[in-house]
């Protein structure tokens, strides 16, 4: 597989692991925590030779659950270990494949937790003599809403297990949940929320129509290899995807619109060198590992600053060199300055080339006042009025846990007939399903608050699995 050495977090976590300790482990992403957990894991799972499912590895995205799947098959070939990816927005097929691998105990699954949950009410998921318990982007996987559903299924396996909790990031609500789930955990902190230093960050200060000429002036005069352009809006994807086409460029878009065969396409080809880039909402800006990105633009300013932190980590992985370029108009300038309190340094801002214009003034605290004023107190974090940003939590605090991702429901995992007990859920309808409910949905839908990889949220619900 090409490992000649540990890297740090790896050096550090898989003693922990061989010794059956349960851990929570922190990290900045791109440093190698899968193979920190997956290496040992599947050391012991071919030492001990289980007939039964040993191992679950829960993860926030369906292309993450992929990606780990492909790694599991790599490192495991002379162990003869089996896994299963267990994700939703495939067809009937793939539900049969995952059940089969599901009924006949794969030592590994994968799964993300809308997926399985919907699998394990149909009663034939065994789990009651599970090992291994790996909880992968748990920082995601509770901004996305996941926290009950992460508990429903966590009730239902063995107490007597190992636990390991993996996070770029470690927020107080990831503390209070790996206070619920592991025993007397070793911990390891490494760099939080600090992208690599070998990162050049820089920033342009535009208004929203110099953005595409930027684009354009930076893709012409820049040495581009390949590069992947994060926009929080999933609206904005097929837009820019045009323009760049429309430029000369190779170019094509993932967001949670497109089918799970389509993503994967499209990421397969951004692989093979044959897009020269990607637009992505922030379903791209987790764990997925791709070579040589040799730059990052963030169109927009996303609304976490340690999803900033995720988002450049695409480039400069495994010691290579990366650029990051972020456009921050005048309504984003207030979230760079969070971004740079929390990598705790001041990112240089460029001036916008002569034939793009001149740039908005750089006034955070005056900006944030006069958009506050426009939005009447309620903020201006969108951009020009334009649709809710793809990949928001909507806040922080306690609302975040209460929001649920919108799209698919455990029941429309299920081929048609299989549950026609909640076929209500398919549709994301409430159970009643009436006319005078769906009215009162329409007149609220402008009104819900944003949310993560999905779109907008619905009354809560079981979370989808991405």
């Amino acid at each position: 597989m090409g490992y000649k050495q540990a890297t740090p977090i790896q050096a550090q976590a898989i003693p922990h692991i061989l010794e059956s300790k349960d851990l929570i482990a922190c990290a900045q992403t791109g440093t190698g925590k899968t193979a920190a957990f997956l290496v040992p894991t599947l050391s012991k799972i071919a030492e001990a030779k289980f007939d039964f499912t040993s191992t679950l590895i829960l993860v926030p995205t369906r292309e993450l659950a992929k990606q780990i799947d492909d790694q599991v098959e790599g490192l495991s070939y002379f162990t003869g270990a089996t896994s299963i990816a267990i994700y939703g927005g495939n067809n009937a097929q793939n539900w049969d494949q995952q059940k089969h691998a599901l009924t006949s105990g794969a030592d590994i699954i994968i799964a993300t937790p809308g997926r399985l949950i919907a699998h394990m009410q149909m009663g034939y998921v065994k789990l009651d003599q599970l090992k291994y318990l790996i909880l992968d982007e748990a920082d995601k996987m509770l901004d996305m809403g996941f926290m009950d559903d992460l508990m429903k299924i966590i009730n239902q396996l063995p107490k007597e297990r190992q636990t390991l909790l993996f996070s770029a990031t470690m927020p107080p609500k990831i503390r209070e949940f790996a206070r619920k789930i592991l025993q007397q955990p070793e911990e390891i902190s490494l760099s939080i929320s600090k992208p690599a230093a070998n990162i050049d960050q820089q920033i342009y200060l535009v208004y929203d129509q110099q953005k595409l000429k930027l684009l354009q002036h930076i893709l012409k005069d820049a040495e581009v290899q390949t590069m992947i352009l994060f926009t929080s809006r999933k609206s904005a994807v097929n837009e820019i995807v045009r323009a760049l086409q429309k430029m000369g460029f190779e170019a094509e878009g993932i967001s949670s619109d497109r089918t799970q065969d389509e993503r994967e396409a499209t990421l397969q080809k951004f692989r093979n060198k044959q897009l020269q880039v990607l637009v992505a909402t922030d379903v791209m800006s987790r764990g997925i590992d791709v070579d040589n990105i040799s730059h990052v633009v963030n169109f927009d300013v996303p609304q976490d600053a340690e999803d900033y932190v995720h988002r450049i980590g695409r480039t400069a992985r495994a010691g290579t060199k990366g650029m990051a370029i972020t456009f921050v108009n005048e309504r984003d300038q207030e979230r760079l300055v969070k971004i740079e309190k929390l990598i705790e340094r001041e990112l240089p801002k460029l001036t916008l080339p002569e034939a793009v214009g001149e740039s908005p003034a750089y006034d955070p605290v005056g900006n944030r006042s006069k958009f506050s004023r426009d939005k009447g107190g309620r903020g201006g974090s969108r951009s020009g009025g334009g649709p809710r940003r793809e990949g928001s939590t909507g806040g922080s605090g306690d609302r975040n846990r209460s929001q649920k991702p919108r799209g698919e429901r455990p029941a429309a995992a299920a081929p048609a007939g299989e549950r026609p007990s909640q076929a209500n859920q398919a549709t994301g309808t409430p159970t009643s399903a009436t006319g005078e409910v769906k009215k009162k949905k329409r007149r609220k839908k402008p009104f819900r608050p944003k949310n993560t990889e999905g779109g907008t949220s619905s009354a809560p619900a079981t979370p989808a699995a991405e």
